[in-house]
């Protein structure tokens, strides 16, 4: 299948997207701050740089977007164009997804992946239910957890 807009276009459009401060990013960091939550934001001295860090519980907070994580939900799609570019750039961004996470549980972090699509989209989740699913989580011992979004199965037309 062939691209809707020129190289250039395209180039430039996708230059654009940002890594840092993004929507889901603003939300959650929102929503924990009043709730009484301090964090620092991406710390460079930990691997990965986490979205959040919470030093009190010694525990990180990465939100992910589905697509450039390869995140296996209704929000991914893969590319029909430069196919092999693609899964190669999101198969790197996994495997470096897995390795950050296991050096940073090697220093003793706890890691939270709260994924776009508890966020957005058909499955979303409610932003009290995600509070309380973070909130939970950091009070937790739990050493990794992941939010994602629900899924419900679409009704069908009965004929």
């Amino acid at each position: 299948m062939t691209d809707v807009v020129s190289a250039a276009v395209r180039s430039r459009m996708m230059a654009g997207i940002k890594g840092r401060n993004t929507r889901p990013e603003l939300l959650i960091r929102s929503l924990l701050h009043k709730r009484g939550f301090r964090f620092r934001l991406h710390d460079r001295a930990l691997p990965g740089k986490p979205d959040l860090v919470f030093r009190k519980y010694k525990a990180v907070i990465f939100i992910q977007g589905c697509f450039w994580h390869g995140h296996k939900c209704h929000l991914f799609k893969w590319p029909a164009t430069r196919e092999k570019f693609w899964r190669t750039k999101i198969g790197i961004n996994k495997k470096n997804d897995r390795k950050n996470h296991e050096q940073l549980m090697k220093q003793g972090w706890r890691v939270l992946d709260i994924w776009e699509c508890a966020l957005k989209g058909v499955g979303r989740r409610t932003t009290e239910n995600i509070a309380m699913l973070v909130t939970g989580y950091l009070k937790s011992g739990a050493r990794y957890q992941e939010i994602k979004g629900i899924l419900e199965k679409p009704e069908r037309n009965r004929a």
